[in-house]
């Protein structure tokens, strides 16, 4: 199956924009939702259990038979029989009880279509963090590329005033050479930014689903409010994991449908009572090589209401007793496993969260440093209080500044991204675990 949808490369994508083309055209969503559909058509065969089998028969046929006859009738002892029929047949066949295993059947059915929609849920919330994440880190190489070319901005004034100096006889050609060094590293650093920018677009489109190209544009707004505080205790996020993950649904699925199975496997120990009948129109033109037959066109029919048990099979319904109750301590373990790394993963998120923020507000601070830093440093060496070498080091201190600040801010958004992800919450409508700066307080 081909691709569904191609971006314009001129038009600017919002996140939500992304994401809705992802959820559509994502190969991963796609499969999970075919299988979830597969799921829902099993439900059905388990139900059809409870009708009745009805099956057309028609039978043509024509058929030569010894049959034994006295000799007194029949000089050799047996007659030659040959007759054509011609018998159109309706048969009914219909399971009255079986001890509730179609019931098991159709309650394991059940919750695998339960299992499988709570794994469409996943993938799709696993699909709109990984194109949320590959959003936040393009506009993270955005940002950086722009950072890269205030840093070469920079670098080039520091170099114009060193030659200046050097053109007023108060500076030394080492000076100028060391300036022009780091002019050089400076146009080094930006186009290793332009590039990593480049392949975050093409990572971008592939999370999306669309052909990898660095063709995509989208629409990032600059200075947008930073979550600023948590709403929700971890108590809570916890406890709203637990209940809203859907792997862990699925999980609960997974245990329900284990159930049934074994309830199923158990009912194979125990009779079944069937109903059958058939009726017929039955035409038959029989003749022999010795006397007279009539030919006939009659209805015939049939009726049986059996019990069927299984005395012995060699051991295949104790094996596959064996295989459920496996399988069912199998999902049970999963589940305890999947629990476990739940209550891991938002522990982590929120730890992580609650550190991004102190590493933006140090992050702002060192930037603001830095810059003063470096200006008092740039006008100090223009007055010949200080020299190149302080210049360089507080330009130094400006760039890897300019890059933190970047990166602080972009790894906020993703963290509080991941909170709402290990917490069952993305695309969902509850109240998110975090809240935005206000404008007044949002920080420049």
């Amino acid at each position: 199956m081909g691709k569904i949808v191609t971006l314009d490369p001129t038009h600017a994508h919002s996140l939500a924009d992304l994401v809705d083309i992802a959820e559509h055209n994502n190969p991963r969503t796609r499969v999970v939702w075919e299988r979830a559909k597969q799921k829902a058509e099993q439900l059905g065969i388990a139900k059809s259990a409870y009708y009745p089998v009805l099956t057309g028969i028609a039978t043509f046929a024509d058929e030569r038979a010894i049959e034994p006859f006295p000799k007194p009738l029949a000089p050799r002892g047996y007659i030659m029989v040959e007759a054509t029929v011609v018998q159109p047949e309706v048969a009914l066949q219909y399971l009255i009880f079986d001890f509730g295993k179609r019931e098991a059947n159709i309650g394991a059915a059940k919750a695998e279509a339960l299992a499988a929609g709570a794994n469409f849920i996943q993938a799709n919330q696993e699909v709109a963090f990984q194109v949320t994440s590959g959003y936040y880190k393009l506009v993270t190489a955005q940002e950086r590329l722009q950072a890269a070319q205030e840093t070469l901005k920079t670098a080039q004034t520091t170099q114009d005033a060193a030659e200046d100096r050097l053109q007023n006889g108060r500076a030394t050609m080492p000076d100028v050479l060391n300036a022009r060094a780091e002019t050089s590293q400076a146009v080094f650093d930006l186009e290793s930014a332009a590039g990593d920018e480049k392949i975050a677009r093409v990572t971008l489109a592939e999370e999306i689903g669309v052909e990898p190209s660095p063709n995509i544009v989208i629409a990032a707004q600059k200075n947008a409010p930073l979550p600023e505080s948590l709403t929700i205790s971890i108590d809570e996020l916890i406890n709203r994991a637990m209940a809203d993950r859907p792997d862990l649904m699925a999980q609960v699925a997974e245990i329900r449908a284990a159930d049934n199975e074994v309830r199923s496997a158990k009912a194979e120990y125990r009779p079944k009572i069937v109903l059958s009948g058939s009726g017929a129109q039955q035409a038959i033109w029989p003749s022999a090589d010795y006397g007279q037959l009539g030919a006939a066109n009659e209805p015939v029919w049939s009726a049986s209401l059996g019990v069927e048990w299984r005395i012995f099979d060699g051991g295949e319904r104790k094996n596959r007793l064996a295989i459920a109750e496996s399988k069912k301590r199998e999902v049970q373990d999963a589940f305890t496993d999947k629990h476990d790394q739940a209550q891991r993963e938002v522990w982590t998120a929120f730890i992580a969260f609650r550190t991004a923020q102190r590493q933006e507000q140090a992050a702002v601070a060192l930037l603001d440093s830095a810059s003063t830093s470096y200006s008092a440093s740039l006008d100090a060496y223009k007055y010949g209080v200080k020299n190149l070498v302080d210049v360089v080091t507080a330009e130094k201190q400006l760039a890897l500044a300019r890059l933190s600040s970047v990166s602080a801010r972009s790894q906020l958004f993703l963290e509080a991204v991941q909170l709402e992800f290990v917490t069952g919450n993305l695309l969902r409508s509850l109240p998110p675990a975090t809240k935005l700066q206000t404008q007044d307080g949002q920080k420049q």
